[in-house]
């Protein structure tokens, strides 16, 4: 079985480029541009893993981590904050992250960190 990755990003070559690196490297990808209904999606997806967009469309990231890390079934599941935004003097594991990658990141990077949170499946 895949180790799943779900990926909520605004910018559909941004979705495009990291689904596809990704399942290259054999993981179960989903993306979507969908905050509002991150949840929902992830009851049916079950990831290993979540990338947020840090401005993620109608929503805040900070709130769709919270959202993640206190919900019983994805509160142990790693949170990867990906932004163009990224400032020094913000404490991002606050916001219940595990990880912060700034815009635009290379592939190798991105698969470092994700490789680093997602546990190893037999």
């Amino acid at each position: 079985m895949l180790n799943r990755i779900l990926v909520l990003d605004d910018n559909k070559d941004v979705l495009d480029v990291v689904e596809e690196t990704l399942s290259y490297e054999n993981y179960q990808v989903l993306v979507t541009s969908d905050g509002q209904n991150i949840i929902e999606i992830a009851k049916i997806f079950r990831p290993d893993l979540f990338i947020l967009d840090y401005k993620a469309i109608g929503r805040t990231s900070e709130d769709i981590c919270r959202q993640i890390k206190w919900h019983p079934l994805f509160g142990q599941v790693p949170v990867i904050l990906s932004s163009a935004y990224y400032h020094r003097n913000i404490d991002y594991s606050k916001m219940g992250c595990d990880d912060i990658i700034a815009k635009p990141f290379g592939l190798d990077e991105l698969l470092g960190k994700v490789n680093q949170l997602v546990p190893a499946r037999d």
